[in-house]
């Protein structure tokens, strides 16, 4: 998260909102021609997409009826509709497996639903926030051909820590090994933020998606507004390339890193996505339980949820158990605010709850924790696809020496080289004293006492092409911050720690790069991604024999964790580990 406040000089903090301000009125400044508008807009923050979910009138509610009647469950489903909307309720959708439906009410219509015998609950409708060929519908797609060839470069930590490599490439030459399980013919359903349908470690393994935010077939993660797309963080990409990213199907790479991207741990997967979460990370119950009817319906074995709320719901555990009993199996991340008490649904006894440790096996600080707990993965750090382009990648040099350094959020990419002129803390144009021209040059700034976005634009009005935010924090290494709006006149941004400008103070003067590019691979952390790491897994033990059920499967993937028969609220079972499971899979396989 970047941040949104700034810290002073190490003493204290300035919280910036809309009251705390600087006054922008002042005597007027020289400034650059071209410049002269360049602002930064002063509007508040936006509602949260909490709130914007629940815009229809009255409270939004999942109401399950009690299942009296006897009749079909489509049915059953026309019977509590009609009752529904007698007792004043809007009906928005309906679940005839569960007995439910989903519905906006008047507090007058939830208390006569809530007095009438029929009805076994009235719950808030509540928000839940982020923490993968027969029959095919109409749009959908047949995977493509997976790609059987590529590098071990691409065999993350997390892939490793798992051991899914020595279940298809036992001789790590970066290539799928003939026969061996891979995850072809299992259908891992990603139930999150909808994906990137440009990325290329995706596209062989799609098969076809639903976006129950905004009503199509298109679960890309992104918004429009007046025509203007805005693509989400990345969530549900990167939790989908950990299962199904594809060899030898690279993007755009950190320098040094494998031009080939990333594998993920079962590669030859049918990954199916489904779109619940906004571009906010938030999303509603109600399209859970759609979105994990509508896996059952498209043949879906496994269902990966990286998402969670803090609050049981009667009508989400009851389309999880009967999900489970149908022969679906559902792993979802037990939440990342490490105390006590797992999210739901990963604590339903019909779902798989997945923790997270770092790639040293030790358990995540963030990591819930519980009885519940089954299983843990690599959640710390974790390299997948996200976003094309999104993962910003910073590089400073000068006089031959290179400086760690963190673009700033909704800086511009590119690259530019020009003197090195230091701005302080640049809280007027006139910071950037002798050797600022309006032909250009890089901007050097202190960290402390107004906006980020104050300090770039000063510096772009005073000639700046390219600017370095210098941290005032030994403790915070480069920092990670943000200039708070998009807009088109930012130039390439980025921020170093604070050793490293007092380094760069003493080049002042000299020719410096400043390049910023956008990359299509990002780490991140939480149970969020240790989920698919077990969701994968499960699904590569499956491929080595799909006549398994899926509690057959539950099974095997604890009784060859890393301490099976040992388990403790934090970690569970232990680590998942794909060579144990695959070679249980087929031992049972073999049986008659």
């Amino acid at each position: 998260m970047k941040r949104w406040v700034l810290l002073g000089l190490l003493g204290g903090a300035v919280a910036c909102s809309s009251g705390s301000d600087p006054d922008p009125q002042g005597p007027e400044e020289e400034v650059c021609p071209g410049t002269e508008e360049v602002s930064v807009p002063r509007t508040g923050l936006s509602q949260g997409s909490a709130a914007a979910l629940n815009q229809d009138e009255g409270e939004r509610v999942l109401i399950t009826y009690r299942s009296n009647v006897s009749a079909s469950a489509l049915a059953r489903a026309d019977v509590f509709t009609a009752k529904a909307r007698q007792l004043g309720a809007r009906v928005q959708r309906r679940f005839a497996r569960i007995d439910a439906v989903a519905a906006s009410v008047s507090p007058a219509a939830k208390a006569a639903l809530a007095a009438d015998p029929d009805v076994l609950s009235v719950e808030p409708d509540r928000v839940v926030r982020a923490l993968g060929m027969s029959s095919l519908p109409p749009g959908f797609l047949l995977a493509g051909t997976p790609n059987t060839h590529g590098s071990a470069g691409e065999y993350t930590d997390g892939l490793k820590m798992v051991r899914a490599p020595q279940v298809w490439d036992a001789d790590g030459d970066g290539n799928l090994d003939v026969g061996a399980p891979s995850g072809s013919g299992i259908r891992v359903c990603v139930v999150d933020s909808g994906w990137d349908d440009r990325h290329p470690e995706l596209q062989a393994a799609y098969v076809g998606g639903k976006d129950f935010i905004d009503g199509d077939d298109e679960p890309l993660d992104q918004k429009v507004t007046n025509g203007v797309v805005e693509w989400g963080g990345g969530h549900g990409t990167h939790t989908a390339a950990t299962i199904a990213a594809q060899l030898g199907a690279g993007g755009h790479v950190r320098p040094g890193d494998d031009p080939d991207g990333v594998a993920g741990v079962a590669p030859t997967v049918e990954l199916l996505v489904a779109r619940v979460l906004d571009t906010g990370g938030n999303g509603l119950t109600s399209d859970v339980i759609s979105a994990l009817e509508w896996c059952r319906e498209n043949k879906a074995n496994i269902v990966s949820l990286s998402l969670g709320s803090a609050e049981r719901s009667t009508a989400e555990q009851t389309a999880f158990q009967e999900a489970f009993d149908a022969g679906v199996l559902s792993v979802a991340a037990t939440g990342n605010q490490g105390v006590l008490g797992v999210s739901y649904p990963a604590a339903y006894s019909s779902v798989v709850a997945v923790g997270a440790v770092d790639f040293g096996g030790q358990w995540a600080p963030f990591s819930q924790y519980g009885d519940e707990v089954a299983l843990v993965g690599p959640g710390v750090s974790v390299l997948s696809a996200t976003i094309v382009g999104k993962a910003p990648y910073g590089d400073v040099k000068v006089a031959g020496a290179s400086y760690v350094t963190e673009p700033l959020e909704f800086t511009q990419i590119g690259t530019y080289t020009g003197k090195l002129v230091y701005c302080g803390l640049a809280e007027s144009v006139s910071d950037c004293g002798e050797g600022a021209t309006c032909e250009g040059f890089v901007a050097l700034v202190d960290r402390g006492n107004i906006y980020f976005q104050d300090k770039a634009r000063n510096a772009i009005r005073a000639g700046a092409k390219a600017v370095i935010i210098g941290n005032n924090d030994p403790t915070d290494g480069t920092g990670n911050f943000t200039l708070t709006d998009p807009a088109d006149y930012w130039v390439p941004t980025t921020s170093v720690s604070m050793d490293s400008a007092s380094l760069l103070k003493q080049r002042v003067g000299q020719d410096v790069t400043i390049e910023v590019a956008g990359l299509d691979y990002l780490r991140e952390s939480g149970t969020s991604m240790a989920t698919p790491h077990v969701a994968g897994v499960a699904a590569l033990t499956w491929s080595a024999c799909p006549k398994l059920t899926n509690a057959q499967i539950r099974a095997i993937l604890q009784e060859t964790a890393s301490h099976p028969g040992a388990r403790d609220q934090k970690t569970g079972f232990g680590v998942v580990r794909a060579d144990g499971a695959v070679a249980r899979a087929k031992e049972l396989c073999q049986t008659p």
